[in-house]
């Protein structure tokens, strides 16, 4: 479904990305570890055309992404929940999801998914009408998956959903990865909680200054010696 090989992505003089391929499969979740300033955020930002390569390609069911603009690549299929959440702070909780289904020519069912959301975040029921920027940060995160919800992916990048939570609200956010899994949405995970990302991924990759060291099963990731000293205080 995604397909990334030889991928360079720089900042002036700065290499944030140096010649990494990676894929994901449908159905998959894969997720992308590694510490901060790896090049994690930046190689999403790639994917989803915020930031330019420099060398490298990207192909998303056919479609080469780095010939794509940022704003039709969503409407391929492909939703990203950013790092730092990024909700319209002025808008309400609901119109921030409504943001979702902006994309969409057919926005019939936009009040029926606006239900499937509410069923994995009732709190966000409870709090439809109020301003997205008066919630918390977990509350917020829960707004930016909606969001990416609300588009109708088959496939979603997200990156750092736990960043900021307390253990109960990264274990409620997590269970929703698990179940959109279920539902048959593919996912992309860069998190800096490798213990959790490595337990729900079928495969990961070990992402160190712009390159991949390590890469496979998630499971063996999640037991094997170097990766349980760097990533998980092992």
């Amino acid at each position: 479904m995604l397909d990334i090989k030889n991928l360079s992505v720089s900042y002036g003089a700065i290499d944030a990305v140096k010649g990494i391929s990676l894929h994901v499969d449908d159905g998959e979740i894969v997720s992308l570890i590694g510490a901060n300033g790896a090049g994690k955020t930046t190689t999403l930002h790639t994917i989803t055309g915020l930031v330019p390569a420099r060398s490298g390609s990207i192909v998303f069911n056919g479609q080469d992404l780095l010939k794509t603009k940022a704003n039709k690549i969503v409407t391929l299929g492909m939703a990203h929940v950013p790092e730092g959440r990024h909700v319209f702070t002025r808008m309400s909780v609901q119109e921030n999801l409504e943001m979702g289904a902006y994309s969409l020519k057919d926005t019939s069912h936009v009040a029926e998914d606006l239900d499937k959301v509410y069923t994995y975040f009732p709190r966000l029921k409870e709090r439809r009408r109020q301003l997205a920027g008066t919630l918390s940060g977990g509350e917020q995160q829960m707004v930016a998956m909606g969001r990416a919800i609300m588009s109708r992916p088959n496939t979603i990048l997200m990156d750092e959903p736990s960043m900021g939570l307390s253990p109960k609200l990264v274990k409620e956010i997590f269970r929703i990865i698990e179940k959109l899994h279920e539902e048959g949405i593919t996912v992309l995970l860069v998190e800096q909680n490798a213990k959790m990302a490595l337990s729900i991924a079928d495969r990961a990759y070990v992402l160190e200054t712009g390159r991949i060291t390590m890469e496979g099963k998630a499971s063996d990731l999640l037991h094997d010696e170097k990766v349980r000293k760097a990533y998980l205080g092992a």
